[in-house]
């Protein structure tokens, strides 16, 4: 992650996560913007590997920037940076392309490492997040997505349907490696495969599939 995009309007923290970006990938090239105007001008002059995006801005959502770089730059990863923690900001940010959604009540040390881990294809996602995500769908999922119809075409090992839950239940790779008695580097093989295979890109798309395949009813 070396070219990196900073969407922050107040002064003092952009600073701070200008800090903690420098922190996960030293030596990172950022770019910064405190409006949604200023975001979408940059995103049309330059490429990015990642995005921090924060979502109330004086002139719009940071929803719009994270559905304009899942347009013009598929490649570059999203990630929100905010204070909301509820269904009106997540859900939209995620449908947008969010790649992951992260806190800012979150100690400094645990926003560096959800950031670092991005590199290994893990998305960040804070823990309370996480839960409300699996949450949602196992509410809502079962009327909209029938967990008697499966993928089309779709089969997973033993393996990576245990891979699948763990991730769905927002486990990170390291504790899902402890859980199987494996690496992190084959957990993320194993995502990586699962995630291709069912055509999804985030966390919050592979709780859906895992809710569909019915691996929550076969604990």
């Amino acid at each position: 992650m070396t070219r990196i995009l900073l969407l922050e309007d107040l002064p003092e923290i952009r600073a701070w996560m200008k800090a903690l970006v420098l922190q996960a990938f030293p030596g990172a090239q950022i770019a910064e913007a405190a409006r949604v105007h200023d975001a979408r001008a940059l995103i049309g002059a330059q490429k990015f590997d990642l995005a921090l995006i924060d979502l109330g801005l004086p002139d719009g959502s940071g929803v719009e920037v994270v559905g304009m770089l899942r347009e013009v730059q598929a490649e570059a990863q999203s990630v929100v940076v905010t204070i909301h923690d509820d269904d009106e900001h997540l859900f939209p940010a995620l449908q947008a392309g969010a790649f992951g959604y992260i806190l800012k009540e979150q100690p400094r040390e645990q926003i560096a490492e959800q950031l670092q881990r991005i590199s290994q294809g893990e998305p960040p996602l804070s823990p309370s997040i996480a839960r409300r995500v699996i949450q949602y769908f196992a509410t809502h999922a079962k009327d909209d997505y029938p967990t008697s119809n499966p993928v089309p075409g779709v089969t997973l090992t033993e393996r990576e349907s245990e891979v699948l839950l763990r991730v769905a239940k927002g486990f990170t790779l390291p504790e899902i490696g402890v859980q199987l008695n494996l690496s992190r580097h084959t957990i993320a093989d194993y995502v990586k495969q699962i995630y291709r295979k069912l055509n999804v890109s985030s966390r919050a798309e592979a709780a859906l599939e895992a809710q569909r395949l019915g691996l929550f009813r076969r604990q």
